[in-house]
């Protein structure tokens, strides 16, 4: 097979194993903290790290050496506070909304990336932030029972991430992908297992099937989703993972009756557009740039 196919075999396996993740998330979340649930997921998740670490060359002491430590951290920390967030919001808000706010992901990048990265965005892509930013005002507006507050789980969720992907960008410029990922699963796994006992509740028999599914589909998806950016450009990759939009709200509204509002359905359909325009414009200047520096 070649390259560029088993890359989209990858990307669409990734994405629609973090779909089904939010679901079984959502699920657990129902009956567990947040906590509990993360605790769970990161212990497969620094296993993974590890298994990574000792394949890659200079083994797990080598994965662990970092020019950018702090930043490491901090890029650690917002993962694991995503995820418990994520969670709380797909209970309080719902799947499918919830996954409609965090497709703004690639809107808010481009937006931090001004001031944290001092990068340059010209009119058409200010204009893209702008419908993007208006998308999720639509997504966010309050039904006929009022305004719920609960929406900026998932807005915090959305932009703690972009913040998260801008550190990833400065730490790439040091550090390689593999001690990247080493500290985003270790920094989370110490952080879930010390919130853990305050949050501790058994967790039934029956549950254990639904958390080491949770493990595997965790595995699964970020192994997956390293496949694909090993074969695909970046540019490719971000369009695939609005499948996890779509086929989270078909899971949201098939399991778990959620009903889909105009306001959320349009909403998301200007933010996708305009997160796609945003990345092809990124896309378009960094080539330019690239022939400019050639010439």
């Amino acid at each position: 097979m070649k390259s560029t196919p088993l890359g989209y075999l990858f990307a669409f396996t990734a994405f629609t194993v973090f779909a089904f993740q939010d679901a079984i998330s959502k699920h657990l979340g129902e009956s567990y903290s947040a906590v509990v649930v993360a605790c769970v997921r990161y212990w497969a998740f620094a296993a993974f790290a590890l298994f990574l670490a000792r394949r890659s060359p200079g083994g797990v002491r080598q994965a662990a050496r970092s020019k950018r430590p702090v930043l490491q951290v901090v890029r650690g920390l917002l993962l694991g506070s995503q995820i418990l967030v994520a969670i709380g919001a797909f209970n309080y808000v719902g799947l499918a909304q919830s996954q409609a706010i965090f497709a703004s992901g690639p809107i808010l990048v481009a937006l931090l990336s001004v001031p944290m990265l001092g990068e340059k965005v010209g009119w058409r892509r200010w204009t893209a932030i702008i419908v993007g930013l208006c998308g999720v005002v639509l997504i966010l507006s309050p039904d006929s029972s009022g305004f719920n507050a609960y929406v900026f789980l998932p807005l915090w969720v959305a932009v703690a991430g972009g913040v998260y992907a801008i550190l990833t960008r400065l730490v790439s410029r040091d550090d390689p992908s593999v001690t990247s990922f080493f500290y985003i699963c270790m920094v989370g796994f110490v952080g879930v297992n010390v919130l853990a006992p305050a949050f501790f509740t058994p967790i039934r028999v029956d549950d254990w099937a639904w958390m080491f599914a949770l493990c595997c589909s965790g595995i699964i998806g970020h192994f997956s989703l390293i496949r694909a950016y090993e074969n695909l450009n970046a540019v490719v990759v971000q369009p695939i993972s609005y499948w996890q939009l779509v086929l989270g709200s078909s899971i949201a509204v098939a399991v778990f009756g959620e009903t889909l509002r105009w306001n959320t359905v349009i909403g998301a359909i200007i933010v996708v557009g305009a997160g796609l325009f945003t990345v092809w414009r990124e896309q378009v200047v960094a080539k330019r740039a690239r022939e400019a520096a050639q010439n």
